[in-house]
């Protein structure tokens, strides 16, 4: 089915599409990085990867539950506004927006480094990365503009193009692994809850984005039936291949080797195939960072809208375009990222940028947290329009998540949250104007 906006068509996407919003922002440029990461933790860190794998899948079924019981334009934003009201409602959209479009600036810097593997001058110019970088984002801004089913398109087409690298190490690449490399199960000394909690910290990053699927629910045919199957297929698929490919990278590199790697399964599959396997993965990465920026780029434009539609957020957010996008939006959600992107490539502000991205993780996180506290809410206060829904086992999955994001908002590190508060609460004079102005409506332009 199609709705209208200024007389023309807007197309809704379906399952696969839907899916591929889903495994594409979470599959993005972090995991060609993870396994570096995790080589000093050795075999202890596959128990991580299966750790954190439970907990967002806990996640995935709570935010499914809710998706099909409040199929709404926002997922986390506006299950909270219905459970805990406008404030925390607002809370959430705000954190979650800012996370967003910081993330962005990340990810289109992480997208100029993996195609400084082809373009050497892109790592030597800064001003030359930040130009292509910035090129990114607004082709991606134009693309999105156009309409969520061309976004969608092109999400799942960089989301297949994405994987292939990575099921090439995890599958192939078993057949040249080395089980000596993945011994000790656990080198750092540590005690094993400590090492498995570490490992399980590090992999987080990569399941960030399996709410994707919920935020354009109004843009999302019979979003009651395809939000929660894409949000659980898709979190299956990303958890499967992550677990493949890391057991595949630490099987075929030594793990002194694999430490100080910078794109490790670039140098795996050199390792095994030749250098046009290292560079034909380095693109792939570079694929996982583009199809990554398109899918996060929608979202920028659809969480906003969501809060603006409720009042919450400025009307501009909230205005269409003749294709039914929220062209102004993704505008200013660009723009942003643009300034943060400029800052960053200013090498004194290296670490800032690294941090913000810190921060850009625990705001994800916080909408997890209010999320599992409104479906615990909702069930209890309004039971009766749910009377279909079997509470104790939603509940318990609830609490669960409710229980492990809380766990991941701690292993943040207290600098992290303490600034993270400091952001969120930097909003509040936005909730408090909006509180005061006319209630909102949606209008349609140019």
């Amino acid at each position: 089915m199609s709705q209208t906006s200024g007389g023309l068509p807007v197309r809704k996407v379906g399952l696969w599409i839907a899916t591929a919003l889903v495994v594409g922002n979470m599959v993005g440029s972090g995991v060609f990085l993870l396994p570096a990461s995790l080589a000093p933790f050795g075999g202890i860190s596959i128990l991580g990867w299966l750790f954190t794998t439970a907990g967002a899948i806990t996640l995935a079924l709570m935010l499914a539950r809710l998706g099909r019981m409040m199929p709404a334009v926002g997922g986390p934003y506006a299950y909270t506004r219905r459970g805990l009201g406008n404030l925390a409602g607002f809370m959430v959209a705000w954190g979650y927006w800012i996370s967003i479009w910081s993330g962005n600036a990340a990810i289109s810097v992480a997208f100029v480094g993996y195609m400084g593997a082809f373009f050497p001058a892109l790592g030597e110019d800064p001003a030359l990365g930040a130009g292509v970088a910035l090129t990114a984002i607004w082709l991606l801004t134009g693309v999105n503009a156009l309409g969520i089913r061309e976004a969608g398109v092109l999400q799942l087409i960089t989301t297949v193009l994405k994987l292939l690298p990575l099921l090439a190490i995890g599958t192939l690449g078993l057949l040249y692994l080395d089980p000596g490399h993945l011994r000790p199960f656990n080198p750092t000394g540590d005690p094993p809850i400590t090492a498995l909690t570490a490992t399980a910290a590090l992999t987080l990053w990569a399941f960030v984005g399996l709410e994707s699927a919920t935020i354009p629910a109004d843009s999302v045919e019979n979003p009651g039936w395809t939000i929660p199957r894409a949000t659980v297929i898709g979190t299956l698929v990303a958890a499967t291949i992550y677990i493949l490919a890391t057991v595949g990278v630490m099987g075929i590199l030594p793990a002194n080797e694999l430490a100080s790697s910078t794109a490790p399964f670039a140098d795996a599959g050199r390792t095994i195939w030749g250098s046009w396997a290292g560079s034909l993965i380095a693109l792939g990465a570079a694929i996982s960072a583009f199809g990554a920026l398109n899918g996060w780029i929608l979202l920028q434009g659809q969480m906003p809208r969501a809060a603006a539609r409720d009042g919450l957020f400025p009307d501009i957010f909230n205005r269409l375009s003749k294709r039914g996008t929220p062209i102004h939006g993704l505008v200013i959600s660009s723009l942003l990222a643009t300034g943060l992107m400029a800052l960053n490539f200013t090498a004194s502000l290296v670490e800032q940028f690294t941090f913000i991205i810190l921060l850009a993780t625990l705001s994800t996180l916080v909408p997890y947290v209010f999320s599992a506290i409104s479906e615990l809410i909702i069930f209890v206060r309004d039971r009766e329009s749910f009377a279909g829904e079997k509470m104790a086992g939603a509940s318990a999955i609830a609490v669960v998540a409710l229980l492990y994001s809380m766990w991941a908002i701690v292993g943040t590190g207290s600098k992290t949250v303490i600034w993270g508060l400091v952001l969120l609460l930097a909003g509040l004079p936005i909730f408090w104007w909006r509180s005061r102005t006319p209630g909102p409506s949606e209008s349609t332009g140019p």
